[in-house]
């Protein structure tokens, strides 16, 4: 049984997600606002002791955007900056592209815009905790078994840096870097295409889904936080290469590399 956070203002909502998860076989907590959240996701010492424990550790988090004080983008922000990296889906009545891109900075892992159907959601977040549970195996078990899923065990090396998509982690010169599943998607994109032009239209249609006019300078964020990530100087890099006016390449072997 997976435990589900609920971070929604609305009672009406928050009420039915509920009863729906329950339903499911999810225990499930819901608060108002940001802070609340947080404060139960982070944990807040007092007198020697963490307030807010939790029974049964969270495995996912359905997100609010539009929240009382802290919004849902600087709540999953908050999460990710303090290395929580529990998956969360957000939920926003703004569904524009601009929005979603927004969200996935932030470090949603996805993105459901209001009014949604219930068994869309409930698959997002199944899809979701089944990933978390992945990755805990993965962490566990040594990765030999050809029972699991291709994704889970796919690593990518070049160039002294590896990428281990399943565990959705970065390792640089004995550094760890935990990514998001947005950030990660994105980097296997290009990796896929590697050498070649990528487009800012194919990212934002075959990683994000998106298909209309979009304010593409979210992916160039992106970009650049991927270049302080595996760049050794990220002013100059070598293995995310700008394309003026198209988009990005990829390159494992930059030629000035050692």
């Amino acid at each position: 049984m997976s435990h589900v956070l609920i971070v929604e203002d609305e009672a009406h909502l928050a009420n039915g997600l509920r009863f729906n998860l329950e339903a499911e076989g999810h225990a499930v907590t819901v608060v108002r606002d940001g802070e609340s959240a947080l404060s139960l996701l982070l944990g807040e010492w007092k007198d020697g002791r963490l307030e807010n424990e939790m029974e049964k550790e969270i495995d996912a988090v359905v997100l609010d955007v539009m929240l009382p004080g802290k919004d849902g983008f600087a709540v999953a922000a908050e999460l990710r900056a303090a290395k929580n990296f529990v998956p969360v889906l957000m939920l926003t009545a703004r569904g524009r592209p601009e929005d979603v891109l927004k969200g996935f900075a932030s470090g949603a892992d996805d993105y459901l815009p209001k009014p949604f159907e219930l068994a869309i959601l409930l698959a997002r977040l199944q899809g979701l905790l089944r990933r978390r549970e992945w990755l805990r195996d993965s962490q566990a078990e040594p990765a030999t078994s050809k029972s699991k899923p291709y994704t889970e065990y796919e690593v990518f090396s070049f160039n002294r840096r590896t990428i281990d998509f399943g565990k959705l982690e970065l390792r640089v010169n004995g550094n760890t870097i935990h990514l998001t599943l947005m950030e990660a998607e994105l980097l296997r994109h290009l990796i896929r295409n590697s050498g070649r032009v990528v487009s800012r239209k194919s990212i934002l249609e075959q990683v994000w889904g998106l298909k209309e006019d979009t304010d593409t300078r979210a992916i160039d964020n992106f970009i650049v936080r991927l270049r302080r990530y595996i760049e050794d100087d990220p002013s100059h890099p070598g293995h995310l290469l700008t394309v003026r006016g198209v988009g990005y390449r990829f390159v494992a072997e930059p030629e000035n590399s050692d």
